[in-house]
């Protein structure tokens, strides 16, 4: 795998020019990647409401947590490094980083447990007010200062392309 040297040589990494035209850019596709989690975790605080059963909120924790793993790994592969490049405040990255570690380990925390454990909802609560969190200091403060200064564009394709990569990989593990 060609070295990023700079922001432009990172670009060079991204998937063919054809896909360039399908994949929405990198500032799209994870504000469609922090929407859906936000509607899950909406679903999950209303099963919680229904006292719905272990199984099914188990289910749909399963499904956050696998889509948050996916949406991390390809930030921190892709997207951090990139914005790391050209953003002269590194706290942004740094926080963001920080943050991903905290949602990680409450992601490992629910994986190991099963919806009838004890404080297992209060965790799922608790990882979604982080990501709320972490959504709106991106959305809010980083993606405006990154909107000039990448190629969004081809960055959006090199983040569908490692989404698509780890998804599959995923449904693998799964069957």
């Amino acid at each position: 795998m060609p070295t990023a040297n700079t922001a432009t040589t990172r670009t060079t990494r991204a998937a063919p020019a054809r896909k360039d035209k399908e994949a929405p850019d990198a500032l799209t596709l994870l504000t469609q990647d922090h929407d859906e989690v936000k509607k899950l975790f909406k679903k999950y605080e209303k099963l919680v409401k229904a006292e719905a059963g272990a199984q099914e909120r188990e289910a749909l924790a399963n499904q956050i947590c696998l889509l948050l793993t996916v949406h991390a790994q390809i930030e921190e592969e892709i997207f951090y490094p990139a914005a790391r490049e050209v953003l002269p405040e590194a706290d942004l990255v740094d926080e963001a980083t920080v943050e991903h570690a905290s949602a990680k380990d409450l992601i490992a925390q629910i994986e190991s447990m099963t919806a009838d454990d004890d404080l297992y909802d209060a965790k799922v609560t608790v990882l979604g007010e982080y990501i709320e969190h972490h959504v709106k200091e991106e959305q809010e403060e980083m993606f405006p200062k990154l909107r000039r200064r990448i190629d969004i564009k081809a960055v959006g394709a090199e983040l569908l392309a490692r989404k698509q990569e780890l998804m599959e990989g995923k449904a693998v593990l799964a069957h």
